[in-house]
């Protein structure tokens, strides 16, 4: 119980981290498969199952006190991340990045160790894996629209890239465009009660739930007949990533979160005189820490996080085993 919990708190900390799924973290704690089957267990089903065996009856079908206590555990590790991982962001960025670029390297080795014999679908595979996700880090972002049915297709793929380890559904939303009418429409119906907000949101959400029920049936459908391809293509997935995690990087471009406006930055002065809570990061250039303009590179203690990173996941694996 606890540990499920916890494992749920993890997740809900790394959807909290731009570029950082909380699938990967599902994964490497050991309950990506039984997370998935509950996902897909929410189906027009259980309102049959409802009618013959009760509010019991469907509480067992889906699993309900492990997605309950997972729920829960997410909840915390959210606001954990808010108002923890965002200040240590803020105040030391490269130490925190670091550790998840040696989180993500381990995490992907722990995947591929999964598949005892490779040959060439698999690496095809992992190939094909790392070139889709390395292609969505450097995507330039589209111009986002409050068309309902648009709103509706960015909430399926949001949520779909929410449980691939690897993808941020959030960066997903930024690449669409649909980062800031998501956002802004939020805020809107919060202040305002504005009635065309809540629509764009009532229809976001319906793209989640479909997605979410849709897709999961899909990579439950794959780890079932191509569980170790499925394996390979994820931890291409995670490599690619990395692009996004790299602790070094300059922020070139930024999107003001009000009006949506994109502005390329030349010199870190120009970001470090724009108040943290106005922007988003659009896009940034990976560099070398002599060449890192944020701030101080902070080089050792960057590279003691990634080993520990690294070494976390070994630990969370032996500590699933020796349960």
């Amino acid at each position: 119980m606890i540990s499920t919990i916890l494992k749920g708190a993890a997740m809900g900390v790394a959807e909290v981290i731009p570029g950082v799924s909380g699938g990967t973290i599902a994964f490497i704690t050991g309950i990506y498969e039984k997370l998935l089957n509950c996902i897909k267990a929410v189906n027009p089903s259980l309102i049959g199952t409802f009618k013959t065996d009760g509010f019991k009856g469907v509480w067992n079908a889906i699993d309900g006190a492990f997605l309950a206590m997972l729920i829960g555990g997410m909840v915390v590790g959210v606001v954990t991340g808010i108002f923890g991982v965002t200040y240590l962001l803020e105040e030391y960025p490269t130490p925190v990045w670091g550790f998840f670029f040696g989180l993500i390297i381990a995490s992907s080795i722990y995947i591929a160790k999964q598949i005892p014999k490779w040959n060439a679908g698999k690496w095809i595979g992992l190939i094909v894996g790392f070139v889709i996700a390395f292609g969505i880090t450097i995507i330039t972002p589209a111009e986002g629209s409050d068309n309902l049915l648009l709103v509706f297709v960015a909430g399926a793929i949001a949520i779909s890239a929410l449980i691939l380890p690897g993808i941020s559904g959030s960066f997903m939303l930024l690449l669409m465009g649909m980062y800031t009418i998501i956002i802004s429409s939020a805020k809107s119906l919060l202040e305002d009660h504005d009635l065309a907000s809540f629509t764009i949101l009532v229809v976001f959400a319906l793209g989640c739930l479909v997605g979410l029920t849709g897709f999961s049936r899909v990579l439950t459908w794959l780890l079932h007949k191509y569980k170790y391809t499925t394996f390979a293509v994820l931890t291409g997935f995670m490599l690619g990533s990395l692009n996004k995690i790299w602790p070094w990087r300059n922020i070139t471009e930024v999107m003001d979160k009000e009006s949506g406006v994109v502005t390329k930055l030349f010199e870190a002065k120009d970001v470090l005189a724009l108040p943290t809570d106005s922007f988003k990061i659009i896009s940034e250039s990976n560099v070398l820490p002599m060449a890192y303009d944020m701030g101080d590179p902070m080089t050792i203690i960057t590279i003691v996080s990634s080993i520990l990173g690294f070494v976390s996941v070994f630990l969370l694996e032996r500590a699933n085993k020796s349960k």
